[in-house]
């Protein structure tokens, strides 16, 4: 059509888990967490007045940043908040990576919309493949020649988790490249490279309320680095979006972020979950990573993939499958409820029987 740009004709976009509503599904496709968000959270959602809402919200989202800085145990001007962590990694590439540069460098099988991003920017990309047991090679990264690197830590979709001792030695040997962390599943982990971001200025780490805290719905992200990095993304949100987070937004975040008792619980429930699901599928003849995410990568069992997600979802069970060279062999598993989970295993069972 005359009217579409060859942009919009060209790009392929980032695809997203499937949200089907035409049943009742166990839904363990999005990495989404299968507990309710905090009393606290509820009630900073109930108490909302309805009033503000006919104005826009604070532009910098102090307050919370404010409230995420006292978390994080950083400064307010460290951090940066957007409409989900993936606003937050797509201002990142027009904020730090030229279209004529040496451009930005990240694995083959990570998050894919890195890719994306990169090619709606136009910007440069060196993939770098992960090794044969879906581990990053730190050293071949640091070889390559790029501007940056995006990691995702722990990855997606391999749930795969980098130290963070091991994530300094890398920052410290390639002090002249930007080395953007995507935390997304940090909270799973406990090897959060915030603490980095005071020592190296050439660190920048992007966080969700999605995950761990379990406000997918609410779209909220953000990143911690130093001020100037900061700055970059506040320039380029400014020529997009001023107002990214919304004031409910904003409020509900606030809540969540004061009520660490209860997410560290929430966290804890999903870690032991996993490793029980773990360790059922490897029962099942699953290969499986070792995850340090809240979900697990399986594959290599007596069914293919393609197999494995089509029989689960006629069962109504939802699981993530990507018709790709490797990733074809696996299904990425969301950690449920013992419920959810212990439903998986019995289908699984049957279709393997």
């Amino acid at each position: 059509m005359q009217f579409i740009s060859k942009k919009a004709r060209a790009i392929a976009p980032y695809t997203a888990g499937e949200q089907l509503r035409d049943r009742t599904y166990i839904k363990l496709n999005t990495n989404e967490n299968p507990y309710p968000p905090s009393l606290r959270v509820q009630e900073a959602l109930a108490a909302f007045p309805a009033e503000e809402l006919r104005r826009y919200p604070r532009p910098d989202a102090d307050l919370l940043r404010a409230a995420i800085a006292g978390q994080e145990g950083v400064s307010p001007e460290n951090v940066f908040c957007g409409n989900g962590s993936d606003e937050v990694l797509a201002l990142s590439f027009p904020a730090f990576f030229d279209t004529d540069g040496a451009g930005a460098c990240f694995a083959d099988l990570t998050y894919s919309f890195y890719e994306v991003f990169a090619s709606f920017f136009g910007i440069p990309v060196t993939i770098v493949p992960l090794r044969g047991d879906f581990t990053f090679d730190l050293d071949a990264l640091a070889r390559t020649v790029c501007r940056g690197y995006y990691i995702a830590n722990p990855n997606a979709p391999t749930g795969v988790g980098i130290g963070r001792a091991e994530m300094e030695r890398f920052v410290a040997d390639v002090p002249e490249k930007l080395v953007i962390l995507d935390e997304a599943y940090m909270d799973f982990f406990g090897e959060s490279c915030v603490p980095l971001t005071q020592k190296y200025e050439n660190v920048l780490v992007v966080k969700t309320f999605s995950k761990s805290y379990s406000l997918a719905g609410i779209r909220c992200g953000y990143a911690v680095g130093n001020a100037r990095l900061i700055a970059a993304l506040c320039r380029m949100k400014d020529c997009f979006n001023s107002y990214p987070v919304d004031a409910v937004a904003q409020a509900v975040c606030t809540a969540a972020v004061q009520d660490k008792a209860y997410y560290a619980g929430v966290t804890q429930a999903v870690i032991s979950e996993r490793t029980r699901l773990q360790g059922a599928l490897r029962e099942l003849g699953f290969t499986v990573p070792e995850s340090a995410s809240n979900f697990l990568f399986a594959g290599r069992a007596r069914a293919g993939g393609r197999e494995i997600y089509t029989r689960l979802k006629e069962a109504g069970i939802l699981v993530r499958f990507w018709d790709k060279p490797v990733l074809k062999d696996f299904v990425r598993i969301t950690v449920g409820t013992a419920a959810e989970n212990d439903a998986l295993i019995a289908q699984l069972k049957q279709i393997l029987s």
